[in-house]
């Protein structure tokens, strides 16, 4: 397991950007799988993109983000990236981090997560 630690969560008009950055301990960050969810209130946590280990390069939007948000990382940094661009009032929600070791098919399966952030919130006013 890593730890994960979300930052850059806040309140923003819509049509606005915020860019939430996630660090993780330890050195084998570049072998994990990467994953964005948000929670909103009285909802399931849901995908929102996802990023392979370095040796992949495969990423995973969910498709009320496509075009929208941009997911990256950067293994020197232990850090990983969701820019959220164009924002609208249903994207609010609290946003976490997880990493996994796991089956590309199974990247938008909570269930397959084994670290978590303990997430920030972010509020899209209209």
């Amino acid at each position: 397991q890593v730890q994960l630690v979300e930052s850059g969560g806040g309140l923003v008009q819509a049509g606005g950007s915020l860019k939430l950055s996630c660090a993780a301990s330890g050195r084998t960050f570049g072998l994990y799988t990467m994953g964005w969810f948000r929670q909103a209130l009285g909802k399931e946590r849901e995908a929102v993109a996802a990023i392979s280990w370095s040796g992949a390069n495969r990423i995973y939007y969910e498709d009320s983000v496509k075009g929208r948000f941009t997911i990256s990382r950067e293994n020197a940094k232990n850090t990983v990236y969701l820019q959220m661009n164009s924002l609208k009032p249903e994207d609010t929600a609290v946003y976490y981090c997880a990493a996994a070791l796991l089956k590309w098919d199974t990247v938008p399966k909570k269930e397959v997560y084994d670290s978590w952030g303990q997430g920030t919130q972010v509020t899209v006013s209209s």
